[in-house]
Formats: C-alpha cells, structure tokens, sequence
C-alpha cells in the first residue's frame, strides 16, 4: 500500500521567504570603509633628541672657583719670615681651607727696588709694571684663577738664593698647588728668572718660567740645567741696556739638548728695552719677528698648560 505525502505550501513559501531574507542582507552588507570618513591617520611619536653628554673635565684648574675680584694686599719687609716685602693677590674664591690655586711669583726690574721696613710706601713701587700693575688697573683676566705674589727687591740684584726661598716661604704659607709654581721677571727680574732655571733648574719647584729683556753669563752648563723648565724668553731687538744676545744663546743651547719642552724666544723689532709691556698685558701679538717663536697664545696660558710631574 502506497503512502502519500503532502506539502504545505504556505512552509514552502516561509522557507523561500527566509533564503530570500538572508540574501538580501548578504547583499547590503559592505565591509569597504566610508567614503565619507577618512582613515584613521596614525602619527609617529616625537622624536626625542637627547641633551649632548660633556665628557667629564680631565683639568683640575677647571675645578677651581672663578675668580670675580679678589685682594691685592702689601706685606712689608719684616711683617712675617718672607726673605722679601711683597704685594700678593688673592682670587676670589681663596680662603685658608679652601682649594689650592696656582702661583705666580713675579720679579719687578731695577726701578722698582726699596725697602718697605724703613718706609711702608716703597713697596708701592712694585705696583708700576707687569702682573700686579693689571691687578691694580682692573686687567688681571688669565683663564684660570692664580695667586701672585710680587716681591720686592730691597738690594742692589736678585740673589738666587733668597729668590728660591721666598718662593718656598709662599707655596708653604698660602694655598698653593705645589705643582703648579711659575716665575716671570722683567729687566733685573728678568735675569733673576733666568737664575732660577740656570742655578736650580728642576729644584727651583718651577712648572715653568717667562723671562723679559734678561739677560746673563752663558755656560753650557748653565743650560742644561735651564732646560729641566720650559723657558719662553721675550726680547726687544733694538734694547741696548740689556743685549738679548743671551737669550738667544741660551734658547739655542737648551734646545740643542732636545729638552721634553723645547724653549722658546719672541723678539720684538723696533722695540728696546721695554719688551715687558706688550708681553703681560697680550698686546704684543703679532707683533713679534717672523723669524722667531710666535705670540699666539698669552703668558699665563702658556704656562698653566706646565705643571711638575
């Protein structure tokens, strides 16, 4: 026996109904951005540069106080055991417990002696040339701050000896980097700087030394001792009251010994004796005679690059 089956035509109408549903909303379904909203816009992050690093400084000068001003004070002869009266400036940023600074001993020329025992006011006189006249004038500028101390002759020339100790009697009695001691002299303190080299040569505690229109008595011993400093010698080529015949001389034979530190010398044409002017206070610069060292760079930076090893 057969079986029928029937369908329902209003289930066969539902289902076509649904399929067609389901198309259409497959149909109106669109996965492509809006034309009418842009794409999201990504920016990269700031590109953050960092500060330079300053490697940190190998000069201990560096470390030293600026010097904003300091005190320029006279010390008669006999006021405390120096072998000589003397001015000596103070940078700034000295004080008896603070940081050791380097040391300029400055000798003045014959014109400049006295005896500030028997009148206070004689010392004074060592105010007129060189490093403690720019301290008096508002001109003392080195690069790095400096103690100076200016002595005062009161006999008829340097003596070696007394110089060596005033010397000692400064670097034990102030703040002083022991390392760091330099001497320049002009005239009669020019020959008195160059004793210092001739005579003690690396027991002079020297780093380094300027000598201006000084002169001597050459021996070749004298230079070897000489070329233990590094020595820069200023001269005027027209000086009839001190010849610079020695400086050369001396120069050459220090040089010829081949020293770490070659010496150097600077001549001046159409200038006599006062070659000390132009020096200290820079002015000299280009100036010199091409056939010499050159003035390029002034005094005390030349010298602060020294110190005793």
């Amino acid at each position: 026996m057969e079986t029928s089956t029937s369908v329902n035509p209003f289930s066969v109408k539902l289902i076509v109904l649904s399929f067609a549903f389901i198309a259409l909303l497959i149909s109106c379904h669109d996965d492509s951005p809006s034309k009418s909203t842009p794409p999201p816009v990504t920016t990269p992050p700031p590109v953050v540069t960092p500060p330079p690093v300053t490697p940190p400084s190998t000069n201990p000068l560096d470390d030293l106080p600026k010097d904003m001003g300091g005190v320029h004070k006279p010390v008669v002869l006999g006021a405390d055991n120096s072998p000589y009266g003397y001015y000596l400036y103070t940078p700034s940023g000295y004080s008896p417990n603070g940081p050791r600074f380097p040391l300029l001993v400055f000798l003045h020329g014959s014109g400049q002696i006295g005896n500030s025992q028997n009148d206070p006011t004689d010392l004074d006189s060592v105010l007129r040339e060189g490093p403690p006249h720019l301290i008096l004038q508002g001109d003392w500028k080195p690069k790095y701050p400096m103690i100076v101390a200016s002595a005062q002759c009161h006999e008829g020339s340097w003596d070696p000896i007394k110089v060596k100790e005033f010397v000692e009697f400064i670097r034990a009695s102030y703040q002083v980097d022991t390392l760091r001691i330099y001497l320049t002299g002009l005239s009669m303190g020019g020959s008195g700087t160059f004793d210092q080299l001739t005579v003690y040569g690396a027991d002079s505690h020297l780093a380094a030394a300027v000598s201006i229109s000084g002169g001597g008595d050459f021996t070749e011993e004298k230079a070897r001792k000489a070329s233990q400093v590094p020595l820069w010698s200023f001269n005027g080529e027209d000086d009839q009251n001190v010849l610079p015949d020695f400086s050369k001389a001396l120069v050459k034979a220090i040089n010829e010994l081949s020293p770490e530190v070659l010496a150097k010398i600077t001549m001046y044409p159409g200038v006599a004796h006062d070659a000390w002017t132009e020096t200290y206070d820079g002015t000299g610069m280009g100036k010199e005679d091409s056939a010499y060292d050159p003035f390029k760079m002034d005094i005390y930076s030349w010298m602060l690059q020294f110190s005793k090893k």
